[in-house]
């Protein structure tokens, strides 16, 4: 039985990480190895515009395989991988780069989560004060323990009552 865990793991690990391999097609690579390891290595750089979470030399979508071919022609071309990196900018935006560069117009890409996280943790504390302050406010209003004079004219008004209703009459 745990072998049997095991193999269908080692193959669905098998799977997954071969999975990206294949993102690249046969007909997209270069005949160049050089210039075939450069346009992977800025491919894994640019974005998936598709699936957003994935480089386009890992994603399978059109859009990415467009983007792989295109990166293929420039470099043919004899531009150099920056020149590549800021053709595919200036179409597609800072977005469309997996590491976007620090500056006003990125700030929320870089800063945005950790400002979420901060609200939030300000939110909690803000829920947690309240609480604890509702909870302070209904012990405020527990009634206080009754003084020795209290007790005694309660069990008289008990004893009162008690007398009431074995002889059946009112007072």
């Amino acid at each position: 039985m745990i072998a049997r865990r095991f193999l269908i793991g080692a193959m669905l690990a098998w799977t997954f990480a071969t999975a990206t391999a294949f993102a690249v097609e046969p007909d997209e690579m270069l005949d160049d190895p050089v210039l075939e390891e450069r346009a992977r290595e800025i491919s894994a750089g640019l974005r998936c515009l598709v699936c957003q979470n994935q480089s386009i030399d890992d994603s399978n979508a059109q859009l990415a395989k467009d983007l792989r071919v295109l990166v293929r022609e420039r470099l043919v071309e004899g531009d150099s991988d920056e020149q590549v990196l800021d053709y595919v900018v200036s179409r597609y935006g800072d977005f469309v780069l997996l590491k976007p560069p620090m500056k006003p117009s990125t700030y929320l890409l870089w800063f945005g989560p950790i400002l979420i996280v901060a609200l939030g943790i300000l939110a909690l504390i803000a829920i947690f004060r309240q609480r604890g302050a509702a909870m302070i406010a209904v012990e405020s209003l527990a009634p206080a323990a009754l003084s020795d004079d209290e007790k005694n004219r309660l069990a008289a008004l008990l004893d009162e009552t008690d007398t009431i209703d074995k002889t059946g009459g009112s007072a």
